[in-house]
């Protein structure tokens, strides 16, 4: 249940990122206020899965997951490219989130 609440809450993140785009600086108005409710409900599910998941853990799943499900629906919806630099540094930060669930002892969970 607890990696449910910090799937919401990257969903919801990768939601208000994504109409935060759309919005064009707050100047059109449904899209900005999906963008609010969505964050507010993102850092809601947050605090919630904080209760179970150690902080540097559940930020390290919310922030990395939250940057590659953001970078492909900016590919895929608003038709961004990425050069290899980007690639690889998206690709390192998801080696950093596995090094951390899977092998580090520090944040045991």
């Amino acid at each position: 249940m607890k990696y449910l609440f910090l799937a919401l809450a990257i969903i919801s993140e990768v939601i208000g990122s994504s109409f935060l785009n759309a919005s064009q600086q707050f100047t059109k108005t449904i899209p900005a206020v999906v963008t609010v409710v969505a964050y507010l409900a993102c850092f809601y599910f947050l605090s919630i899965a904080l209760k179970f998941i150690p902080l540097g853990i559940a930020y390290a799943i919310w922030g990395g997951l939250g940057i590659v499900l953001t970078a492909i629906i900016s590919v895929v919806v608003f038709k961004t490219k990425f050069d290899i630099p980007a690639l690889i540094g998206i690709l390192l930060i998801v080696a950093g989130v596995v090094v951390l669930n899977f092998f580090s002892k520090t944040n045991a969970h």
